[in-house]
């Protein structure tokens, strides 16, 4: 241990998975500073969406519900990076703010925990199963609308335990959560991100500092890894452009490799009955203008009133 003052704070939510985020990205950056890891220290901030658990996000808000407390600690110069779960992350931050860098991808998948059952396609007809993203229970009602979903909010275990209890029949979490708190062991199938699209940025940690916070964006620059940049790109800028309403099911998918980037995305309505899709793909330096173009093709197909307000 040292008695040196840390030469930075990272801003984090409490939970579980938040918490392992905050300490990967703790330990990437110490090694990256060649520093004593305790010269990093951790400051939890609890957000809106963690302090409401009696609604579904969609009710109170959506956007910037895991963040903007987060948000206001940095400008207030509380903390200098802020660890986030790139699929909560709001498509513009706030002025002075930055995506400074991300850690590298984790599975992108959706996972099913289904302890009885174990696929999707082997649940009974009527089987109950509890998630709170408007995306999962959409897709869920476009492959199986026999199905009873409920939402369900709380942390990874509470989650779990409603499916080891058997009052839930399933619930569906993030892969790269789960395996980031060693519980993938828990999981009975692994949905096809083809079948079962994920999430604009489901996998990703961003990293946020403040916009002329020099020394804290060049040492993010040094742990941030290109390829997950450039999917995050592509797939925010089609939600960007999507992005009308927090009660409209969007998913969206970029993997890059060998210079290219490749998306597909996805726009449903609640109940599942439409579907609109669409995929593209160009070089990784255009990833942006990628997700641009294909949400602007999809935006065109959209029924007047479909993005909400």
């Amino acid at each position: 241990m040292t008695n040196e003052r840390p030469i930075l704070t990272i801003g984090t939510r409490g939970s579980p998975l938040a918490l392992a985020q905050a300490r990967m990205t703790a330990r990437a950056l110490a090694d990256a500073a060649g520093v004593d890891l305790a010269r990093i220290a951790i400051e939890i901030i609890a957000t809106t969406g963690d302090l409401t658990q009696d609604r579904p996000l969609s009710e109170i808000g959506g956007k910037g519900l895991f963040t903007k407390e987060i948000d206001q600690a940095q400008l207030d110069g509380r903390i200098d990076v802020a660890v986030h779960s790139s699929k909560d992350l709001p498509t513009l931050l706030p002025d002075g703010l930055v995506i400074a860098g991300f850690l590298p991808r984790e599975d992108v998948r959706d996972a099913l925990i289904a302890p009885r059952h174990g696929t999707l396609d082997k649940l009974p007809e009527g089987a109950r199963v509890g998630t709170v993203s408007l995306r999962r229970q959409s897709l869920l009602r476009m492959l199986r609308p026999d199905l009873q979903i409920e939402p369900l909010r709380g942390n990874v275990e509470t989650r779990l335990n409603k499916a080891r209890s058997g009052e839930f029949d399933a619930v569906i979490l993030a892969m790269a959560g789960l395996k980031r708190l060693g519980l993938a062991a828990e999981v009975t199938e692994a949905l096809d991100p083809i079948r079962f699209i994920p999430a604009v940025g489901q996998g990703a940690i961003a990293l946020a500092a403040r916009e002329h916070d020099a020394g804290t964006r060049a040492l993010i620059e040094k742990i941030a890894h290109a390829s997950t940049a450039i999917e995050l790109a592509a797939e925010r800028a089609f939600l960007t452009v999507l992005d009308g309403s927090c009660k409209t099911p969007i998913g969206g998918n970029a993997q890059a490799s060998g210079g290219r980037v490749h998306l597909r995305g996805i726009v449903l309505s609640p109940d599942g009955r439409t579907v609109f899709e669409t995929s593209g793909e160009a070089a990784s330096g255009d990833a942006a203008a990628l997700g641009h173009s294909l949400g602007l093709e999809i935006k065109a197909k959209l029924p007047s009133g479909f993005l909400g307000s």
